[in-house]
């Protein structure tokens, strides 16, 4: 069991809220760390990335859930709440973002970074476009329309997926990385809302963290290859990543390398953060954060969302950096 800094059990309540691709892998960190300590009831509202960033800034929960670290002006807004050395970034979920789509009778699609910005930006409006065969040649592909499903609401797993199209299609995809969908197309709330639209529209294509996603999703072009969604691909790309600067020593907001080439790599990633305070008021709820924090970057807490979500558990030497950061948490 884990102890409190006296030695004993703890004691109290969490509240955290955001990302709603965690929540999967939210359920399981829950669960594992209660049975730890039983005496700690962990609440987690999953309104999406913004929502969590949101929450946090206003002091209204002790940290939050985002696929996307705090820009500059929320950076400084947190201090509000979190006293002058802001908020900090720990990696805790490393998901791949897939890309579901509706069309039967075509089982293996594939895209290259170029096709699939043209048809997420309504260039390219029919499965048969020329472009779509020379991807995917020998297969049929039928000229069924292409509905393209967004999120409806502010979203990291958005955000990301956008870095991803700006870096790897360039000169197809002319809008700017943000936490909303750029182009008006249908639109749904959370991944699961994405999904359930998919599912119910011949010729739609989405995008989604990977852990709702139990139908058919495109391979994406990598160099010369192409290659399918998995935890190992998208651990890949996290591994060649460096750290951002955000003012606070040792902290692991992330610049993805979304533009990579390397073999088996799966460039559509998504590294989601638990945004802590660096400063509690009160000690005891310091405390709290910190002994869940460092549950949840365990190696028993990674593979606990790893069996429930399908995400890749972070490396030895990140969960090491993870570790020392959550120990500068301070409170009273």
């Amino acid at each position: 069991m884990i102890a409190a800094a006296d030695g004993g059990t703890l004691t109290g309540d969490i509240k955290a809220s955001g990302s709603s691709a965690q929540e999967a892998a939210m359920t399981a960190w829950i669960a594992g760390y209660q049975g730890e300590q039983p005496g700690v009831l962990v609440q987690y509202d999953a309104i999406g990335s913004g929502g969590g960033r949101e929450n946090l800034i206003a002091g209204a929960t002790d940290f939050g859930g985002t696929d996307a670290f705090l820009d500059e002006e929320e950076r400084e807004a947190v201090k509000d709440t979190c006293g002058p050395r802001g908020a900090l970034h720990i990696p805790v979920y490393i998901s791949p973002i897939a890309l579901p789509y509706n069309l039967p009778g075509v089982d293996d699609l594939q895209l290259r970074p170029e096709t699939l910005a043209r048809i997420l930006d309504q260039e390219i409006t029919s499965w048969d476009d020329p472009a779509v065969a020379e991807d995917n040649p020998g297969t049929e592909l039928p000229d069924t329309d292409i509905t393209v499903v967004h999120r409806s609401d502010d979203s990291g797993t958005t955000e990301n997926f956008l870095e991803y199209l700006a870096a790897a299609a360039p000169d197809a995809w002319p809008h700017e990385v943000d936490k909303a969908w750029p182009v008006p197309a249908e639109a749904a709330p959370q991944n699961t809302g994405v999904i359930q639209v998919v599912e119910a529209t011949e010729g739609a294509i989405g995008y989604a963290d990977a852990s709702v996603v139990t139908g058919d999703s495109v391979a994406i072009g990598v160099g010369e290859e192409f290659v399918d969604y998995s935890p190992e691909a998208a651990a890949r790309v996290v591994d060649a990543s460096e750290p951002v600067d955000t003012g606070l020593e040792g902290d692991l907001a992330l610049d993805l390398a979304r533009d990579t080439s390397a073999s088996g790599a799966y460039p559509i990633v998504l590294v989601s953060y638990h945004v802590a305070c660096t400063h509690y008021e009160r000690e005891s709820r310091a405390e709290l954060v910190k002994d869940f924090l460092h549950y949840v970057v365990s190696e028993e807490g990674q593979q606990a969302a790893a069996r429930a979500a399908g995400s890749s558990p972070i490396s030895d030497s990140l969960r090491e950096r993870a570790d020392a950061l959550i120990d500068t948490i301070e409170g009273g």
